[in-house]
């Protein structure tokens, strides 16, 4: 893909679904990528695995991949580690802001505590990377990409997920304002949104036969998307393929934002 190879690209989250095939999917283009966990080693341990697996396979000699811990909920953890993957690949040119978490609460049963804690990984954690990363393009006064990983409820209203549809709104606000303040200093800021999507973190229907097949009836085209499916149109955005596009967020969803109920007909004409 051009534009990508060489390309250094620190991925949030990048542990397992969507962060871990985005990682695995620079690495087959060529990029060198420094992969986030939160606690241990160990949980990027599968990604690395993976990372390793595909340069054999492809015989991409040289990249790079690098492991960087950090909570992207904390200020000193996102400054450290913006800094760690930057020195440690030689320079930072491809954000993708991937971690997040989400808390299923009636809103009237959610605790200010759990509302907090969504908003502070999944909307401030993203403002925090984005603002370390673009001091960093600045700084060495060269252009980058940051990529925001947002969901369809970035414009969906999903009941029992408050905090989660209003992290996701903001980060769609967030990647608007961003692509306008920075667009003259070579800076695009776009936004991917995932629709339903096969990771770990929707366990609670991907295992389950009767849910996706429920989750599949919203879809116009009747399936679940893969994580790898959101990878491509992340690598896509940071490619030059890309360059002409910024402040955009690219539902990835197979039609959901479609509003599938209209399928059929159902006016009184």
């Amino acid at each position: 893909m051009p534009g990508v190879r060489g390309k250094n690209v620190l991925i949030t989250g990048g542990t397992s679904g969507i962060g871990q095939a985005t990682a695995v999917r620079f690495a087959e283009h060529g990029a060198n990528v420094a992969i986030n966990y939160l606690t241990t080693p160990d949980e990027a341990a599968g990604t690395e695995e993976q990372v390793v697996a595909c340069l054999q396979k492809v015989q991409q000699h040289g990249v790079r991949d690098v492991l960087v811990q950090g909570d992207v909920s904390s200020e000193q953890d996102v400054v450290r580690m913006v800094g760690e993957a930057s020195e440690r690949l030689g320079g930072l040119d491809v954000l993708i802001n991937n971690a997040g978490i989400q808390i299923s609460r009636p809103s009237e049963q959610l605790a200010s505590a759990e509302f907090d804690r969504v908003l502070a990984v999944d909307l401030r954690g993203a403002f925090l990377c984005a603002r370390q990363a673009i001091r960093r393009f600045l700084a060495d006064e060269k252009p980058g990409v940051v990529i925001n990983v947002s969901s369809v409820h970035e414009v969906i209203p999903r009941p029992s997920y408050l905090s989660y549809s209003i992290s996701k709104g903001g980060v769609g606000n967030m990647t608007r304002t961003l692509a306008l303040e920075y667009a003259r200093r070579g800076i695009r800021v776009n936004g991917v949104g995932p629709g339903a999507t096969i990771t770990p973190i929707n366990r609670a229907w991907t295992e389950d036969p009767v849910k996706t097949e429920i989750v599949a009836g919203h879809i116009p085209l009747g399936r679940a998307g893969t994580a790898d499916e959101m990878a491509g149109v992340c690598a896509f955005l940071a490619s030059d393929d890309a360059a002409y596009i910024t402040g955009q967020t690219i539902f990835v969803d197979g039609g959901l934002t479609l509003y599938a109920d209209f399928l059929e007909p159902w006016s009184s004409e």
